[in-house]
């Protein structure tokens, strides 16, 4: 029975999604927490140089756009320290052009026919056994890091001289975060795309903040919020016939309008 679903391209589309739903959930606590948005598109938009180095080198793609996304995530964490430049200077540099870089590799490959719009915003239709596989192995990895470094990541994120204080190694800490987004954008590409990644991350945790009190609730409502725009944007898709990923994160934007709605009515 698990042959004949994992045969169907829809179920494996929705496990797929389903399964970087709630990886993304509370990994995009933290971005909405720490305000990091911009670092999460600097790391989507490196996914691309992933993909040209993997089809330059036939490596595994989403083993090379890991290992790109960990390491610019290294540099980032490095140039931070020398202060030269404003973070946001930094990152913008940075962002654009790994995108510049990896779009410009890619079109020279005259040889290699690439989809450049799955890359983009996503081929959730496509995804494959070995996608889910690297998802599963992916996710477990991240949710397992995410448990074990907890109450030290939240300690950092609301106050990070308390943090140091009370034996936390910070910079650590910080490392271990963005190596954890880096390999959740290597999981999710395949779901919304290089644009749409940061999308994913912001927007579920973003409509859960005002429907719950404690970070953990907000984690677990944000996973499940991003499951329900998982399903509804495929449901969406397959009856429309639009882009799946774009589908998606009109999902969660559409939950997010609903809650925002709602809540302000109830605040007046």
């Amino acid at each position: 029975m698990i042959d004949s679903i994992l045969d169907d391209f829809f179920w494996r589309a929705l496990i797929g999604g389903l399964g970087v739903a709630i990886i993304a959930g509370p990994l995009g606590c933290f971005v909405v927490w720490r305000r990091m948005a911009y670092f999460g598109d600097t790391l989507a938009h490196s996914a691309l140089l992933g993909v040209a180095l993997g089809t330059l080198f036939h490596v595994d793609l989403n083993l090379s756009i890991a290992l790109v996304c960990v390491l610019l995530a290294l540099v980032l964490v490095a140039l931070s320290r020398q202060q030269s430049l404003a973070s946001d200077t930094l990152l913008g540099i940075l962002s654009h052009s790994s995108l510049a870089i990896g779009l410009v590799a890619l079109s020279l490959m005259g040889e290699v026919r690439i989809d450049l719009s799955g890359y983009l915003f996503g081929d959730l239709l496509a995804i494959s056994r070995h996608d889910l596989l690297w998802i599963a192995a992916g996710g477990t990895l991240v949710l397992g890091l995410l448990v074990w470094l907890w109450k030290g990541l939240l300690m950092t994120t609301i106050h990070e001289e308390l943090a140091q204080v009370e034996g936390y190694s910070v910079s650590g800490l910080r490392l271990a975060l963005m190596l954890m987004f880096s390999l959740v954008i290597a999981v999710a590409m395949k779901v919304v795309g290089v644009l749409l990644i940061t999308a994913l991350l912001i927007i579920p945790a973003a409509t859960a903040r005002p429907l719950t009190r404690t970070p953990e609730s907000m984690a677990l409502v944000a996973s499940l919020l991003g499951m329900v725009a998982v399903a509804s944007g495929l449901s969406l898709s397959w009856f429309s016939d639009s882009a799946a990923g774009p589908s998606v994160v009109l999902c969660a934007f559409v939950l997010f309008l609903l809650v925002w709605i709602t809540r302000g009515h109830q605040a007046r």
